[in-house]
């Protein structure tokens, strides 16, 4: 028996897709599974296709939500005919009855079930969810008990009437299914860890928390999809911790505000997606140039333009590593996973304190909406490293006026900066080119001085990027080496399982400015070169080709439809 299975259920958008996924994952964590939850819908409000997909496994953590499909409850034919593919030899369609199934392929197994009409009953058709989970747990094999828990968890504080209501309807659909189709049966494989204990959260949650835990005080930011979710999370959490949250009237404003509050000596952060991004650029030279700390959280989507709001693609790369006017030192960090949203959101903290630069992390949307069970974070990792901050004693030891705010004399390119409010410090942030102390100047040396000074920071962050900007496995003279960047590392490294016969490496890159020189060598070893690109134009391939060549090795393999890579997308590409 296989130690996974995978469970989807499709409608229409508003007939509670969502919550009908979030109890089975709920239930599921909670049971002792581990699982990826996957969010697939359209940016509207009511109508359209929406689906929830779960991948539950019982033996390791699992951050992707799978190529197959065991069983699929459809609240609509569109559900049918969009999903059906996906079905294993065997898969189970479980359809409400308010419609006749059609299905084009053989071999599946359809149960017709009155999941509106048995919520009418109860005098409310959006229980119908309640029902679905019911009939779901009988076909799982799931006992009923862990699904009630939920229920009194979720609808508690609502009164014991909701509660009840709410098992009458799950026990209604368990029961349907077990009278009417006693033998279709998807018995989900025994979970064997410790049920408590475990998290289930998604990528913009992990960043909230790791923003709020690694001295974030401020959020300036303008709700846009796919990255809304993480002010909601901020906007509940960060007062707590006596943080502010702000919401801007636009990207340009939000950005702006983090500005001036870093500047003002308070870790801060905007948070936005692609059209937001491009608003930012003028305010990023600004924190360029006026070296203050910024940190900048992107969840790609779709684009160009409004483009696919609410589905996955990471073609912002080029935007992050080049946008703005003029030359600004950068850094753009790109999470593999959700927990290592957690990890690399401290990162970028310290990264724009230290080094006085705007950071950018590159999330996407596969990471961002999607939620998956995994163990504690490792909060040992939070570091609040607060460097290059003069302190007062210095300040009282100098001259009065004589402290340099933007001082030549450093190897690193960071000079120290004071905060407002300290005696004798510097308090200038102009955006036009300026001399030492912070005035205004076009003096043609000084320019070329100040300009060398914030590009030297990169050359000492060059040399601790290649400890973690990137992750290898494989051999060490491959046949065929599969790069990706962020994201795509799940069904990347799943492919490898199925490359049986070939000599294969896997490099994924977690940092793409200043780029991990040291990859180098395994492009070099490497016979053939295969780079998974979520973008129409190739941009990591680009980049690769641009920082450390091998044009004639290189072979991007592209996805642009809204979907992420799937393992069979990529065995195939490298296979054929």
């Amino acid at each position: 028996m296989t130690n996974e299975f995978t469970w989807k259920v499709g409608g229409a958008q508003g007939e509670g897709i969502d919550s009908t996924g979030e109890i089975l994952a709920t239930v599921l964590t909670r049971m002792g599974y581990y699982i990826f939850a996957y969010r697939h819908f359209m940016s509207l409000v009511k109508g359209g296709h929406t689906n929830y997909k779960i991948r539950a496994s019982t033996t390791d953590h699992v951050y992707y939500h799978g190529d197959d499909l065991d069983m699929l409850v459809a609240f609509d034919q569109l559900s049918i005919q969009e999903n059906e593919d996906e079905l294993i030899e065997g898969g189970i369609i479980l359809h409400d009855a308010k419609f006749q199934a059609q299905t084009k392929r053989e071999g599946l197994r359809v149960c017709s079930v009155p999941l509106l009409d048995m919520a009418k009953e109860l005098g409310n058709p959006i229980i119908k969810n309640m029902v679905a989970a019911g009939a779901s747990a009988y076909v799982l094999d799931i006992d009923p008990s862990n699904f009630y828990e939920q229920i009194e968890q979720q609808f508690g504080k609502k009164g014991q009437e909701l509660v009840d209501l709410n098992k009458t309807a799950f026990n209604k659909g368990y029961d349907y299914i077990k009278e009417n189709y006693p033998d279709v049966r998807r018995p989900a494989p025994q979970a064997t860890r410790p049920s408590k204990g475990y998290l289930l959260m998604n990528g913009n949650e992990a960043i909230g928390l790791g923003a709020v835990l690694n001295g974030c005080r401020i959020l300036a930011a303008y709700p846009i999809t796919p990255a809304t979710e993480i002010l909601y999370w901020v906007l509940a959490n960060l007062p707590k911790y006596g943080g502010k949250v702000l919401q801007a009237e636009d990207e340009i404003a939000a950005c702006i505000m983090a500005i001036g509050a870093n500047y003002a000596g308070v870790r801060s952060m905007t948070s936005t997606s692609g059209p937001g991004l491009s608003l930012m650029m003028e305010a990023l030279g600004m924190a360029g140039i006026s070296e203050t700390p910024l940190v900048i959280v992107d969840v790609m989507r779709g684009g160009p333009s409004t483009g696919l709001p609410t589905k996955t693609e990471q073609s912002d790369v080029n935007g992050a590593l080049f946008g703005s006017h003029g030359e600004t030192p950068r850094v753009v960090i790109v999470p593999t996973s959700i927990p290592d949203c957690f990890y690399q959101i401290g990162r970028a903290f310290n990264l724009a304190e230290e080094y006085q630069l705007p950071v950018i992390v590159c999330s996407d949307l596969l990471i961002g909406m999607n939620k998956m069970g995994f163990q504690d974070l490792d909060l040992s990792t939070v570091d609040i490293a607060r460097k290059n901050i003069v302190t007062q004693e210095q300040l009282d030891a100098l001259e009065k006026g004589a402290f340099k705010r933007y001082s030549l004399d450093t190897e690193s390119g960071v000079s120290s900066r004071s905060i407002p409010g300290m005696k004798n410090g510097r308090y200038c942030a102009l955006t036009n080119e300026h001399e030492e102390t912070g005035l205004e100047i076009e003096d043609v040396p000084m320019r070329k001085a100040q300009m060398e000074k914030r590009f030297r920071k990169l050359d000492v962050l060059e040399k601790n990027i290649n400890d973690w900007g990137f992750e290898y496995k494989g051999a060490e003279t491959p046949d065929v080496l599969i790069v990706g960047m962020g994201s795509t590392q799940a069904q990347i490294e799943e492919a490898t399982r199925q490359m049986d016969g070939l000599s294969w490496g896997h490099l994924q890159f977690r940092c793409l400015a200043p780029f991990p020189k040291d990859t180098q060598k395994y492009f070099q070893a490497a016979k053939k070169v295969y780079v998974i690109d979520n973008n129409y134009t190739g941009q990591l391939t680009g980049l690769i080709a641009r920082e450390i060549g091998f044009h004639d090795k290189l072979t991007p393999v592209l996805k642009y439809d809204g979907n992420p890579f799937t393992i069979r997308d990529i065995v195939t590409a490298v296979k054929g």
